[in-house]
């Protein structure tokens, strides 16, 4: 990792707020100059306006105790004369998959024509705590911190200062994104509203299990409840189909605005208001022809109490959704209504294949949108419920990076990341997060998602030549080895692991215990990719044993079989349930291969596929689902060459996906999210095949 040293400043927060939930600071400088660039970096969020132009959300996400600097060029959007520059700062201090629970802190410094303008911990910035933006209300989900209320106009208040405790400063090495403006598409639905009190509100465990395990405010201490307020408003209204340029809402009213395709970035809107409450409420898709907030285990509403005025709102997180239902106490004009986009940027990205048909391409661009949205700072598994890094997604989503680039430098950050702190606080020794950068206080891991690290890290090797990386891994792969050793049977086959074992979202996550077989296939891979990392030779011998144990208890004589259960006697017999995912598990990891099991295989390739709910050749096998099933199999039908049975697949999984949203899914329905980042890997496939 590159350190990085600021010339003149020093972190800075609110004195004696530096541990305090969802506090937000705000500084801000004016200035004059042909040139400028800021460098700055802070805990836990914040955003770069510029002349009230946002050009920047950071800081680009690391491991416990490290932090990515943003060395931004405002030069390019420097106005004649004055400028003002304004640093909007929120510090969370709570846990999530998303953002790590460290003291909240901003570090900043302005250049003007070479010359340092302002710098925190010394003068120059004015720093008022952001009132605004309400502290007391409920968090977004489990996954995600505070949901967004505000009060507005506010009367800020000078923040007295203080310098914090020194801090790790890195270079941030990833590209930034456009900021691209998308407007709302088209208005679909318009109405009225009343409020109409309900027996029971939302009960997501986000708002009804707060405690040491997962920080926030209690229910009984919210100042809002943004939630309970959303499931109040009975709204009554029409379709309609009118161009969204400019919206005119009247009292008690409400729109629902459709962006064309799913997107992730930042709400933003010019509005004229007679005042009263304004919720912006949000989702990927339509639930009943509305809009449900609550559909994935979010708070996906933003509340605004705002006096009579003109405002420019933009929402302080990013949001991933298709459809923007806009619902407003008064009277409210919205102009230049739509989302800041929060994505990779375009310009890296290589020219699409040149693809035979219309259904191909637009699988293609649903498969490059949801890489986009799912890769900014590292590798996320969804950029709406969750942001997190999570494992065994990333070595998906880095084979996409590769391809559509050439490059590998947000893997090189997703990777590092794991390798930075000194231990996993709330961990086993030796076990790796599920995903990160987070902070898991329940104590909760996948022990197979651990695995898939190494053999990312194999392919990371291949990709990028990037040897050196590898050998400062090694302690830590090694520590992970150690870790599975302790639950090594007699035969060589892990047994009863502990915490979530996660096979895929199917019957396969039942069938877990206690020996496991394609986790113990996933373990051959793994020791065979240690072998070829750090040249541990045994680790081959040990992975040629492992498979040939799986093969003598695991194979039926037709199918690979999930699990072995221990009985009363202490014998560890097959519990007779086979799943689809298990077979694809076994040739993916090299334990099966189409010569060892040529009926196996024909089956596979030929029964198996999108069809097969509708014929069900083999009703005893339990479903696949998307993640990773039916990506395991697409796999392996590239790795065959069967393009023509690859790309059928690829039509009969995907299409009905890239229609509804542009985007392409978690699971093979919608009743999850909707944008998940190791789907995009549809493009490898395509670009592998349209060379």
């Amino acid at each position: 990792m590159k350190k990085y040293e600021f010339k003149k400043a020093a972190p800075v927060w609110i004195k004696g707020e530096e541990k305090e939930m969802n506090v937000s600071l705000c500084l801000s400088a004016v200035f004059s100059g042909e040139s400028a660039s800021l460098s700055v970096t802070g805990h836990s969020l914040y955003q770069v306006f510029l002349n009230g132009r946002l050009i920047a959300e950071g800081p680009a996400r690391a491991g416990h105790g490290f932090y990515r600097v943003d060395r931004l060029d405002l030069t390019p959007h420097l106005a004649d004369g004055e400028n003002r520059v304004e640093i909007i700062t929120a510090g969370y201090n709570v846990n999530s998959f998303y953002l790590l629970d460290e003291p909240s802190f901003v570090c900043a410094e302005l250049f003007v024509d070479s010359v340092c303008a302002a710098a925190t911990g010394k003068d120059g910035f004015t720093a008022k705590e952001y009132s605004g933006r309400v502290r007391k209300v409920q968090r977004y989900s489990f996954q995600r911190p505070f949901t967004e209320v505000y009060s507005l106009p506010s009367e800020d208040a000078d923040a007295e200062l203080e310098i914090t405790a020194d801090k790790k400063f890195i270079s941030r090495d990833v590209p930034y994104p456009d900021y691209e403006f998308t407007p709302f598409e088209r208005v679909i639905k318009t109405g009225t509203f009343e409020y109409k009190d309900r027996e029971r509100y939302y009960g997501d465990r986000s708002v009804t299990r707060i405690d040491t395990k997962l920080k926030g405010y209690p229910m009984d201490e919210l100042t809002v409840f943004s939630m309970k307020e959303a499931e109040r408003l009975e709204c009554t209204g029409s379709t309609c189909d009118l161009p969204a340029g400019n919206i005119e809402i009247d009292g008690n009213g409400f729109v629902i605005a459709d962006i064309g395709a799913e997107l992730t970035g930042f709400f933003s809107m010019d509005i004229q208001t007679c005042g009263g409450r304004l919720f912006i409420i949000f989702d990927e898709i339509l639930s009943g022809g509305d809009v449900n907030p609550g559909r994935l285990g979010t708070g996906s509403v933003i509340i605004y109490d705002l006096l009579p005025g003109k405002y420019r709102l933009c929402s302080f997180e990013p949001y991933s959704c298709r459809y923007v239902k806009i619902v407003c106490e008064k009277k409210t004009e919205i102009h230049n209504g739509g989302m800041i986009r929060f994505e990779y940027p375009s310009k890296p990205i290589k020219q699409a294949p040149d693809l035979p048909d219309e259904q191909l391409r637009r699988i293609y661009k649903a498969a490059v949108s949801t890489f986009r949205q799912n890769t900014v700072d590292i590798y996320m598994d969804c950029p709406s419920r969750e942001r997190a890094g999570w494992l065994c997604d990333s070595f998906f989503t880095s084979r996409v990076e590769y391809a559509l680039t050439g490059k590998s430098l947000v893997e090189r950050n997703f990777l590092e990341n794991f390798i930075m702190p000194e231990k996993f606080e709330f961990l086993p020794e030796g076990m790796l997060p599920m995903c990160y950068p987070s902070d898991h206080n329940d104590g909760t891991y996948i022990p197979n998602w651990a695995m898939w690290y190494v053999l990312e890290l194999e392919e990371y090797l291949c990709r990028s030549g990037d040897a050196e990386f590898v050998a400062e891994a090694k302690e830590r792969v090694l520590a992970l080895l150690s870790f599975f050793r302790g639950f090594e049977n007699g035969d060589g086959l892990l047994e009863r692991l502990k915490s979530w074992i996660f096979i895929e979202w199917s019957k396969s996550n039942e069938l877990t215990q206690d020996i496991n077989y394609p986790t113990n296939m996933l373990y051959c891979r793994f020791k065979r990719a240690i072998a070829s990392l750090y040249g541990m030779p045994e680790l081959d011998e040990e992975a040629d044993r492992l498979a040939q144990t799986i093969r003598e208890k695991s194979f039926t004589g037709k199918w690979f079989c999930d699990n072995s259960v221990y009985g009363e006697d202490g014998i560890a017999r097959l519990s007779g349930l086979c799943t689809e995912s298990c077979q694809y598990y076994a040739f993916f990891t090299g334990v099966a291969t189409k010569e060892l099991y040529p009926e196996l295989w024909a089956t596979l390739v030929n029964d198996f596929g999108p069809e097969r709910k509708k014929d069900n050749k083999h009703p005893d096998i339990f479903f696949a689902n998307a993640f990773i099933g039916n990506y395991l199999r697409l796999e392996l039908l590239y790795r065959e060459g069967l393009y023509d049975k690859l790309l059928t697949n690829i039509r009969g999984y995907f299409d009905y996906m890239a229609k509804k949203t542009g985007t392409l899914w978690e699971n093979d329905g919608d009743y999850a999210s909707c944008n998940h980042g190791f789907a995009s890997h549809v493009a490898v496939w395509l670009c592998g095949i349209y060379k």
